[in-house]
C-alpha cells in the first residue's frame, strides 16, 4: 500500500478486519465493556449486546476477550450461531477443548458439556461464551441455548452467556417460545454511533496507532463532512478514511480537506452522499430601495 510509507505508517490505520490493537473507547464502546466486565464478575447467566451494523461488537467482544485473566476463565467464540441445536453444541464443545463422538445425540452431548462444566467449577474456573451475530440463530437454538446454562451453584452460573446482535435480534428475543431466556437477560447495552468529536479522536487515535507521528491531517471541515458521510458508524469511518487518504497521496498533499471526503463518499455506495453544489441554497441579497 503506497501511502503507508508516504505518511510514515507501519500498518494500514484504517482496515475494517477487527484488531484490539486499534480499539478506541469512545463513550459507547467503554460503556458496553464496562457493563461486560461488571455483569461476568456478578456472576449473571444472559448479557445482551446490540448494534447497528459496523458499530464494533466484533471489536468489542474480542477486546472483551482479550481482558480476562487465563488462569480464571475459560472462554469459548462462536462467530457464527446460525446452526441447529445440535451443532451448536458440538461447536461450544469444540471452543472448550472437549473431545466428544461425533455419534452422539442432543442429549448425551448435553450432558457430556454438562459434566465438563462441573470439573471447571470444581477447579475454580468459569466459563463465558460469546456468540457473535446471534440475529441468525434459530428459535430452537436459542431455546438450547438457555437449557446449558440452567446448571449453577449457590452463588453464581456455571456458563455466561454473551449475545452479541443487530437490533433484530430484539425482536427475535420478542417471541414468546424464547420468553424465558429473555427474562433471564440481567445486563444489557445497545452500541451506539460516534459522536462528530469522536470522529475526530478515532481518525487521530488509528493513525497514531499505525505509527504516523506528524501533524494533525484532518481540517475541521474534513471531520465534519467524515461524520455527515459515515453517520458515526466506525465501519463506514474506515472506509472513508482510507480512500480519503489514497487521494491525498495522489496529490502529495499535507492536510484532508472536506474535497477528499466527499470524494470517498462518492465512491462508497453505504455512505451519505454528499449534496451537488446545484442543491445548496442560493444565496439571497436584497438591497434598500
Amino acid at each position: 500500500m503506497n501511502y503507508l510509507a508516504h505518511f510514515g505508517l507501519r500498518e494500514p490505520p484504517f482496515g475494517i478486519t477487527p484488531d484490539t490493537g486499534f480499539f478506541f473507547p469512545c463513550r459507547s464502546s467503554q460503556q458496553a465493556l464496562n457493563v461486560l466486565l461488571v455483569a461476568l464478575q456478578n456472576g449473571e447467566g444472559f448479557i445482551k449486546i446490540t448494534g447497528e451494523v459496523g458499530t464494533g461488537k466484533t471489536m468489542l467482544c474480542r477486546k472483551f476477550l482479550a481482558t480476562l485473566d487465563e488462569n480464571t476463565w475459560v472462554s469459548a467464540y462462536i462467530p457464527n450461531p446460525n446452526l441447529e441445536p445440535r451443532a451448536l453444541l458440538f461447536a461450544v464443545a469444540e471452543e472448550l477443548g472437549l473431545g466428544v463422538d461425533p455419534s452422539l445425540d442432543q442429549y448425551r452431548l448435553l450432558k457430556s458439556v454438562t459434566l465438563s462444566l462441573l470439573d471447571m467449577a470444581r477447579n475454580r474456573r468459569r466459563v463465558v461464551l460469546c456468540m457473535d451475530e446471534s440475529q441468525a440463530m434459530p428459535l430452537d437454538t436459542l431455546e438450547a441455548l438457555r437449557l446449558m446454562t440452567n446448571l449453577e451453584t449457590e452463588k453464581r452460573k456455571l456458563l455466561q452467556v454473551v449475545l452479541f446482535g443487530q437490533p433484530e435480534l430484539d425482536r427475535k428475543l420478542a417471541s414468546e417460545s424464547v420468553r424465558q431466556l429473555r427474562q433471564r437477560i440481567t445486563f444489557q447495552h445497545d452500541m451506539q454511533m460516534l459522536e462528530e468529536d469522536e470522529v475526530g479522536a478515532y481518525f487521530t487515535h488509528r493513525m497514531r496507532t499505525a505509527g504516523y507521528a506528524g501533524p494533525e491531517l484532518l481540517t475541521g471541515g474534513a471531520r465534519r463532512a467524515l461524520f455527515n458521510a459515515s453517520r458515526g458508524v466506525p465501519r463506514l469511518v474506515n472506509i472513508l478514511s482510507h480512500k480519503a487518504l489514497f487521494l491525498l497521496y495522489g496529490e502529495d498533499g499535507e492536510r484532508l480537506d472536506r474535497r477528499h471526503i466527499h470524494a470517498a463518499a462518492c465512491d462508497t455506495p453505504s455512505a451519505t452522499q454528499p449534496r451537488p453544489w446545484w442543491a445548496w441554497p442560493r444565496l439571497r441579497l436584497s438591497r434598500a430601495d
